[in-house]
């Protein structure tokens, strides 16, 4: 190659290659379809434009395994590209990832009250590291969800066990300024 035409070469290239340009359209476009497949009311959290709402509500219409369908979406997906389309994932990963938070939380929760149903041996470690607990509210939950769990072990085949003490513990342990330690 002469020197003409590596100079040529190098002022061609002014941006990302066609490959990436796709790729990132694509994204998009997938993007797009994540946003159709979620509740309206979610939808209408994400401060889109009211085109793109409109539209994005056409293609919810639309049976999901046609090719209308498809072409609603990538349509939905161009709209999107004058979007703040950073804005918009982080939306979506704080719901993702906040729901996932929060299930996390309920399981500390159900955890928790297992181990007070079990022993008392719980309730002390709770005692120290939550210290601003009505403990005769609590003992008296932990032990109406006791008494319930022995009458629901005698239950006969067929009969509904009873679950009120047991979720009036959880509702009161989900009151409680709790960390992940303390159920441990």
């Amino acid at each position: 190659m002469n020197e003409n035409q590596e100079e040529f070469a190098e002022d061609m290239f002014e941006g990302p290659s066609k490959s990436q340009v796709k790729r990132e359209l694509l994204t998009i476009t997938e993007l797009g379809r994540e946003i159709i497949a979620l509740p309206i009311e979610k939808i209408k959290k994400l401060d889109l434009d009211e085109e793109i709402l409109e539209q994005i509500k056409i293609a919810q219409k639309i049976k999901a395994t046609t090719e209308g369908r498809r072409r609603q979406s990538a349509y939905v997906g161009k709209l999107l590209r004058n979007a703040d389309i950073e804005a918009i994932k982080q939306k979506l990963y704080e719901w993702e990832n906040g729901s996932k938070a929060i299930t996390a939380q309920m399981h500390m929760y159900e955890k928790l009250r297992d181990r007070l149903i079990e022993s008392d041996d719980h309730l002390t470690n709770l005692l120290d590291s939550v210290p601003v607990i009505d403990i005769q509210q609590l003992r008296n939950l932990i032990r109406a969800a006791r008494k319930e769990k022995i009458q629901n072990s005698q239950l006969q085949e067929g009969k509904e066990p009873q679950k009120k003490a047991y979720r009036a513990l959880f509702q009161f342990l989900k009151t409680l300024p709790l960390s992940e330690s303390a159920d441990e």
